[in-house]
This record gives structure tokens, C-alpha cells and sequence, in this order.
């Protein structure tokens, strides 16, 4: 059976994930950005974050502040995949 992870530890899981999104290295050689597997992984850590706390908000007993963590995480996916990819 899969371990539980608070919620707490969700959110700051899913902002590392974010956060190695932004520092994963451009591809030097080939299309740069444009490289199909710079992109593939730049979009599944993203979406990894994303899954990571798409169900927090869902969750009874959860806090208001906790929810509003929840909207700026994907608040902060958004803009860290225009910023990335483009």
C-alpha cells in the first residue's frame, strides 16, 4: 500500500519539482529549446508537480491558506512552462 504524504509535504515536493523543471540544462547541440526531449521533460516534471497537489484541494479537514497554496503552485506551473519553453 502507498504511503501517505501530508498535504503540507505535497506542496513543498511539488515546488522542488518546479523548481528542477526551471534548472534542468538546454540541450547545446541539436534544436536547443526546441529539442522534443528538452521539452518532453520539462512538461512531465511539471505535470508531475501539477498531480502532486491536484487533490489537496478536495480533501476535507484542508485549510483555506492551504487551498490558496494550492491555486499559486498552479499559478507557478503556468508560468514556469511559458517561461521555460518559450
Amino acid at each position: 500500500m502507498a504511503k501517505l504524504i501530508p498535504a503540507a509535504e505535497r506542496i513543498i515536493r511539488a515546488r522542488k519539482l518546479i523548481q528542477q523543471a526551471r534548472e534542468l540544462p538546454v540541450p547545446d547541440t541539436g534544436l536547443g529549446k526546441h529539442d522534443f526531449s528538452y521539452i518532453a521533460n520539462v512538461k512531465d516534471l511539471l505535470r508531475q508537480a501539477k498531480d502532486m497537489v491536484k487533490f489537496i484541494p478536495q480533501t476535507a479537514g484542508v485549510s483555506a491558506e492551504m487551498k490558496e497554496d494550492v491555486k499559486r503552485i498552479y499559478e507557478e506551473i503556468e508560468q514556469a512552462g511559458t517561461e521555460i519553453l518559450s
